[in-house]
């Protein structure tokens, strides 16, 4: 069997002997860039019906059709994990999307903070990034990239149960990590001592309330400029935020994702 060499993302169903057209830049692509013909595999997904084997049907430049043969991967739902993040310069911050789209994000949220350099995002060229960097990394899921949204609207509409791991480069060289209380703070409100036995990362995995096992969280990465104290005070009362430093040096925005996406990843994501 010859082995497809393209991945596609579309909005049709995907299912046994579905058809589907191609719109124009697709058809261009499959056939004026890549050289594809009749009989030639692609593998399709929608973020919906898991990817699919599909064979070439009607060949134009301009258009085309592809037949839809066999299931070739279930859909593979990422945690559900929203990055919230400040954007920044436009090439940096079509990485963070990319990057997140690729390391597994549910959801992507810019937030405009009190010293965010962009005031407004082109949200339907940054849902495209996420796109290709699926089409490219083999996902099957797209993950949704919202509106700018204000960081204290985001806060005020925060969904009951997702926890928020709070990225503050005012505590560079701290060794924090997530502790099992909000903020790191015990219920009784006092500073809460670290537990012995493992990494900090070990410890929130095994929590029975903020672990593994389908718990909702966000991630949220400050602009260039960093948090207002203003912003930094309203966080750490919140009783969902959990500060985190990301080590011992004060990382650029777009570093500092990737960091944080990492860690979360191996301690209470899909790749733990």
């Amino acid at each position: 069997m010859k082995q497809a060499k393209v991945r596609l993302y579309v909005e049709q169903g995907l299912g046994e002997g579905q058809t589907i057209p191609l719109e124009r830049d697709q058809a261009h692509y499959l056939f004026g860039v890549m050289r594809m013909a009749v009989g030639d595999p692609v593998l399709l997904f929608n973020g919906r019906d898991g990817e699919w084997r599909c064979s070439v049907t009607v060949a134009n430049k301009r258009n085309g059709e592809l037949v839809c043969e066999t299931q070739a991967k279930p859909l593979q739902m990422p945690p559900d994990l929203w990055l919230c993040f400040a954007p920044i310069k436009k090439a940096r911050t079509d990485f963070i999307v990319e990057k997140a789209a690729e390391m597994g994000a549910a959801r992507i949220v810019p937030v405009a903070t009190e010293f965010t350099n962009s005031e407004r995002i082109r949200q339907d060229r940054l849902q495209a990034h996420a796109v290709e960097a699926a089409e490219q990394c083999g996902g099957t899921y797209v993950p949704e990239v919202a509106d700018l949204t204000k960081l204290e609207k985001l806060l005020t509409d925060w969904p009951e149960g997702r926890q928020l791991m709070f990225c503050d480069e005012a505590e560079v060289g701290e060794n924090l990590w997530l502790e099992t209380q909000p903020s790191g703070r015990s219920e009784g409100g006092s500073e809460a001592p670290a537990r012995g036995g493992g990494s900090g990362a070990d410890r929130i995995a095994s929590d029975p309330i903020l672990g593994k096992d389908g718990k909702q969280w966000a991630i949220l990465i400050g602009p260039e400029g960093g948090f207002s104290d203003a912003e930094r005070a309203k966080l750490k009362a919140l009783p969902f935020a959990h500060v985190v430093s990301l080590g011992p040096r004060i990382l650029r925005a777009d570093t500092a994702a990737v960091a944080a996406m990492t860690l979360w990843q191996q301690a209470l994501g899909d790749w733990g």
